[in-house]
């Protein structure tokens, strides 16, 4: 294997999952290892419920994200949504809309089709999806959730070309996780600015994804049943010391799947979101308890409304 382990670290690619691994020197653009991203955040009345539950367990939140689409929000709905998140410096950030679960085909339904996953189907797609991103970036979206690889190289070509905002951020799916660090790297390549990993990734094999990419990872630490269910709160610390930069992402284990979201379905969402912070303040519990030493970007401060 001694060959093909020096080709892969010509490329500026690790060679082998490390052991033990190492802390990552890795940091955000403010010197902090790791932030709090809740996701599932489903329009106005969840992030208003994940606020006011943040401020009651003193949940710092760096980032809220969605997951039933831009196309399923009204321009209202995403316009409160903005003025809530620049208020309380929240990155809100918001999945593109079209996907293969939402179109006409069979095959990401099927046993052997799962792969498809949220990935889009035809040209026409493509263009709804890109339409979808205009959308939201004229509502004041700065942030948008990607889950198709073509996608995310046409969004990383107009920030380039001034078509789109540079200051876009391109966070890629769970749904497309990259499980090893040439994939990942391929995935910042093409654009990615924040890039969502497997949650069942070793220790060992998180610090290789990290090796190979600058980019900040994105880990649920809880994860919904349809993604393995995992309920890693006890490592997190570790997570952080390897994986730096990094979200830590609270889903939620023995929850319903509510996408795509809307009011008939609202109580439910909220409550959802509600519990996502309560986990998120376990979770913080923990690294203050195991390693109190790393360090959590600081929350933005609260801006009052303008007054008219």
């Amino acid at each position: 294997m001694t060959r093909t382990r020096e080709s892969l670290a010509s490329l500026g690619l690790p060679a082998n999952d490390p052991m033990p691994p190492p802390d990552s020197a890795k940091r955000f653009e403010d010197g902090a290892q790791y932030r709090i991203e809740i996701p599932s955040t489903e329009g106005p009345a969840a992030l208003a419920a994940v606020i006011s539950e943040a401020d009651a367990r003193s949940v710092p939140l760096h980032r809220v994200s969605q997951g039933s689409g831009i196309m399923l929000l009204t321009d209202d709905e995403i316009r409160e949504m903005v003025s809530m998140g620049e208020r309380r410096g929240i990155e809100v950030n918001l999945f593109v809309g079209p996907r293969a679960t939402f179109d006409i085909g069979a095959q990401a339904y099927s046993a052997a089709g799962k792969a498809l996953g949220l990935s889009l189907r035809g040209s026409d797609q493509l263009v709804y999806a890109v339409e979808d991103v205009r959308r939201a970036v004229r509502l004041g979206i700065r942030s948008v959730l990607v889950s198709d690889i073509g996608l995310l190289q046409i969004l990383g070509r107009l920030k380039r070309s001034g078509d789109v905002p540079p200051d876009l951020i391109l966070k890629t799916s769970v749904m497309m996780a990259p499980a090893n660090p040439a994939s990942a790297r391929v995935l910042e390549d093409l654009g990615a600015t924040t890039i969502n990993v497997p949650s069942d990734l070793t220790l060992a094999q998180l610090a290789a994804v990290r090796a190979a990419i600058d980019a900040p990872i994105d880990l649920y630490v809880e994860a919904p049943d349809n993604i393995g269910g995992f309920v890693r709160h006890y490592e997190v610390p570790d997570f952080i010391r390897v994986g730096a930069p990094l979200y830590v992402k609270l889903g939620l284990r023995n929850a319903p799947d509510i996408y795509p979201s809307g009011t008939h379905i609202e109580h439910t969402a909220v409550a959802l979101s509600k519990e996502r912070v309560r986990r998120a303040r376990l979770v913080l519990d923990r690294i203050a308890q195991y390693a109190p030493e790393l360090v959590m970007s600081a929350a933005r401060p609260s801006h009052p409304p303008e007054e008219n």
